[in-house]
């Protein structure tokens, strides 16, 4: 069975296309193939635009392919995806928002940073240097790992 996971942040162009990229690569490299991943954003502001320069840039020097184009959250997401992870506290209360009015929701959704004990929200890089991005990809290796773990498996 295929797991469906939904990364989300604001605009869609730096922290969730990384997470998207990162978690799919973490699970190729545990052999795990059935697995759909995608992020969206929950503001429109970007919508069609390609990731960040600097998220493209961290993903390769990392090795992480990463090819997007940023969408909004959708409500159909809510009823297509297993799990739905905001980057931050303020994603996760737009999330819920949705779930709350709307029917037919299957997905899990939560803070993706629940999966690990520190329950850190991922800080937006957007207004900062490289070295933002690079903490962001780090943290969300530590995350992909983590929410694997938990739902696949060690």
């Amino acid at each position: 069975m295929t797991i469906s996971v939904l990364i989300v942040c604001l605009g869609n162009i730096c922290r969730s296309p990384m997470g998207e990229a990162v978690l799919r690569n973490e699970a190729l490299k545990r052999g795990i193939t059935d697995i759909h991943v995608d992020s969206a954003g929950t503001a429109a502001a970007h919508v069609g635009d390609d990731p960040d320069e600097r998220t493209l840039a961290v993903c390769s020097m990392n090795d992480v392919p990463i090819s997007h184009a940023a969408r909004q959250v959708r409500a159909r997401d809510f009823s297509s995806f297993d799990y739905i992870l905001a980057a931050d506290t303020s994603n996760l209360r737009s999330l819920e928002r949705h779930v709350s009015s709307g029917e037919g929701s299957k997905a899990t959704v939560k803070l993706w940073g629940s999966y690990l004990p520190d329950n850190k929200p991922i800080q937006d890089p957007y207004y900062g240097g490289l070295d933002g991005f690079t903490k962001c990809y780090e943290q969300c290796v530590k995350l992909s790992n983590a929410f694997l773990d938990e739902v696949v498996g060690e």
